[in-house]
């Protein structure tokens, strides 16, 4: 019996040379998405991080208090380790981050001070293209960025951001969503991954929190994986997918 033919993903485009991550939480870029980032930034693209949430109720042994600040400092370890400097935050609860104008209105400020022509986040649907449950985090900042791509280029939504400063930006060309069940394009991870698996593993007091497994291993075989599932439809070489939206 023939084999099914295997569609394959095309690379996403590379004329662009700023792009803005917007994602809810600490490790959600770390969680496949970093092996691209890396490659943009070694051939000098400029990529800034903007997450809603500081991650503090993401550790049930360490109060948010405590939490918060901790997985701060390990999400900018983790974002130099692949060229990222740039990482702010917009200090929406975690857990409880509400779809809505307030969310958009930050985001759209975060887009209007960056100005990018590539917006990345993450999935925005309600599983990750089967039965897994998305979390009503990753849902709201995902839909709400895609929304706030258009919003940062209207002057008269959200009027407020132009009165401090922030003129309107219509210069977003795609965004793009990584881990989508959906996938359009992909990004050769060839030379990012092992930095990738180092990202991620800075991220190691959510990691041992969340797992029994060795930090090294969990971290490595995890995006291997990913990368390589993702592989069979990009020429067989290691990949990160993402669902693109023009704009």
């Amino acid at each position: 019996m023939t084999e099914p033919t295997i569609s394959q993903l095309p690379p996403m485009p590379d004329d662009w040379q700023r792009a803005l991550a917007v994602v809810a939480h600490p490790d959600d870029l770390e969680y496949g998405c970093a092996a691209a980032i890396a490659s943009w930034t070694d051939a000098g693209r400029e990529v800034s991080y903007v997450l809603a949430t500081r991650g503090e109720a993401g550790i049930d042994t360490l109060e948010p208090a405590k939490c918060g600040p901790l997985r701060e400092r390990e999400q900018r370890a983790s974002a130099a380790v692949v060229g990222v400097s740039d990482v702010g935050f917009l200090d929406h609860a975690d857990g409880v981050i509400e779809y809505g104008p307030a969310l958009r209105r930050d985001i759209a400020a975060a887009i209007r001070r960056h100005r990018p022509e590539l917006v990345i986040t993450l999935n925005h649907r309600d599983t990750w293209g089967g039965t897994f449950w998305n979390t009503p985090d990753h849902v709201a900042v995902g839909r709400a960025t895609l929304d706030a791509a258009g919003d940062a280029g209207n002057r008269w939504i959200f009027p407020e951001l132009t009165e401090q400063g922030l003129e309107p930006w219509n210069g977003v060309r795609w965004v793009a969503v990584a881990g989508s069940g959906n996938p359009t394009h992909a990004v050769d991870a060839t030379d990012g991954l092992e930095r990738a698996v180092r990202s991620l593993l800075e991220h190691r007091t959510y990691i041992e929190a969340l797992t029994d497994e060795d930090p090294q291993t969990y971290a490595r075989e995890l995006l291997t994986g990913f990368a390589e599932e993702t592989g069979k439809r990009f020429g067989n070489r290691p990949a990160v997918a993402f669902e693109l939206f023009p704009r």
